[in-house]
């Protein structure tokens, strides 16, 4: 019995020890030297470091190695893959160059600190192989240049920080609807060299980007777009312009040499006397149907719901016959009346704060307007200075004929008359030689005139010489001694350039 029992507890003590030395293997290699190992967190900072400890443990979720002198970054600083790594600090380290393919071995990485370094440049697709990353830190370093494509690929990206650098261009592309990270919420641009804003693109972006848009610590050029743009944000309270309005400063053109003055001052007198720019007015159309848009700081809300103008409640889950709330939490009107103008009240509620926007709608009590009516202010003028033409063409050239002439025209012809009369009074021509006594008077017989020889002293061409009656061997005139002759030149002869003689 005791030997048996002996043997056993000898076999016993061999196996413990067995795999105490099995065990302490893999401990004593999961740690780097000079490092600090807790769970699954390695923490080298502080170390004196000129290159990545080897080997790390497949097993390490957070890897902290700022505080360093480790200046280069290759794509082999990581012997294996590390598929549970989610956070690596590089800050502090003096690091001047980062390999394209650095990130290749660490796939779900989701913060990267690479702030406080010597970085320069960032280099086309650099962090394409990160489609999880959502912080990262670039703040503190030296960078003048990036590429456009150095941010591709970042689909969960939500914070970048780029503050404190010689950035010059503002990189636009983070910012525009196709080109930027869906899930960005936090730009950090402050302390760079820029000069100017694309106020209106920024103008543009949704509340909740530019809440997180810090501008601060540039030296931008004064201008009233700038103006409107942080003025704006400070009537809406947002948080990159009202934690920094001492830090928002701007160089005056026409004063080089001055020092900088607050941005949020330029609509006094004394520098550019700029106005504040006002939220428009949105305007609509009876039967029309408008979307009346809810821009909150509060990106993800608990709550959203609008009021009417008259008093009227319309949640997200349901509406009445005209109005409904969309997906986005805006406002949809349709078949729009006359009572639906006013102003609507968006209510928003969050984790950390409640907020209310207010949207004003303008209803125009008709219906022809805008892209239905073709006839604008200059167009209208136009026509209405065609429409004068040809009235004064038709007053000039088709007046009917005036109450005289058409009196005239309806009046019986008159009894055919002496044409002796007319042309006497018309012609410059005496009826006798000049030199020649008149002719005698010769007695009238009542209804009866006297008959010329001829008009303006001649008999007229074409006619027949007037025919007297002799009774008793003297020439005798009655209704019957002449006969009325045609006057073919009566015409000419009345609008004749002949001055006349009475």
């Amino acid at each position: 019995m005791p030997p048996t029992l002996g043997a056993m507890a000898v076999l016993v003590m061999l196996v413990m020890l067995a795999m105490l030395a099995v065990l302490a293997v893999p401990v004593a290699g999961s740690c780097p030297t000079r490092c600090v190992c807790a769970s699954n967190i390695l923490s080298c900072s502080q170390a004196a470091l000129s290159s990545v400890p080897a080997p790390l443990p497949r097993f390490a979720a957070v890897l902290d190695l700022s505080h360093n002198n480790i200046s280069r970054l290759r794509a082999d600083w990581a012997p294996g893959r590390l598929a549970h790594l989610h956070a690596l600090l590089l800050a502090h380290n003096g690091l001047a160059f980062v390999s394209t393919e650095a990130f290749t071995h660490v796939p779900h990485l989701r913060h990267l600190d690479l702030s406080s370094n010597r970085l320069r440049t960032l280099e086309e697709n650099l962090f394409s192989d990160l489609p999880e990353l959502e912080v990262l830190l670039l703040y503190n370093n030296e960078i003048s240049a990036v590429d456009r494509s150095a941010f591709d690929n970042l689909s969960r990206l939500r914070k970048l920080y780029l503050g404190r650098n010689h950035i010059a261009r503002f990189p636009l592309e983070l910012l525009r609807d196709g080109s930027r990270p869906a899930q960005l919420s936090l730009l950090d641009l402050s302390s760079n060299r820029l000069r100017s804003l694309p106020a209106a693109e920024l103008q543009a972006l949704p509340a909740w980007l530019r809440d997180r848009l810090y501008l601060h610590g540039n030296p931008l050029g004064c201008d009233c777009p700038l103006f409107q743009l942080l003025a704006r944000g400070r009537h809406r309270r947002l948080s990159a312009v009202m934690d920094f309005q001492e830090e928002l400063r701007c160089q005056l053109p026409a004063a080089p040499n001055r020092a900088p003055v607050a941005i949020l001052e330029l609509g006094s007198r004394e520098l550019l006397n700029c106005s504040e720019a006002k939220e428009a007015v949105l305007e609509a159309y009876l039967g029309d149907s408008v979307t009346l848009g809810c821009d909150s700081r509060l990106r993800a809300a608990h709550g959203r719901h609008w009021v009417t103008p008259g008093g009227d409640r319309v949640t997200e889950e349901g509406g009445n016959g005209s109005a409904a709330v969309l997906a986005n939490g805006s406002l949809q009107l349709r078949a729009l009346r006359p009572e639906d103008g006013g102003t609507y009240a968006c209510r928003v509620s969050g984790p950390a704060f409640n907020e209310t926007l207010y949207v004003e709608l303008l209803v125009h009590n008709f219906t022809l307007h805008g892209p239905h009516d073709g006839l604008n202010t200059a167009y209208t003028t136009l026509v209405g200075c065609i429409l004068s033409v040809v009235l004064v063409l038709i007053y000039l050239y088709l007046t009917p004929c005036r109450c005289c002439c058409r009196a005239a025209a309806e009046k019986p012809p008159a009894p055919p008359r002496d044409d002796s009369l007319n042309s006497s009074v018309l012609s410059a021509t005496p009826n006798h030689a000049v030199g020649e006594p008149p002719p005698p008077s010769r007695p009238r017989i009542a209804g009866h005139r006297a008959a010329p020889g001829g008009q303006n002293g001649r008999y007229k061409a074409g006619g027949s010489p007037p025919m007297a009656a002799v009774v008793g061997g003297a020439p005798r005139e009655g209704p019957r001694a002449q006969r009325k002759v045609s006057d073919p030149d009566s015409v000419s002869s009345v609008f004749s350039d002949t001055p006349i003689v009475v």
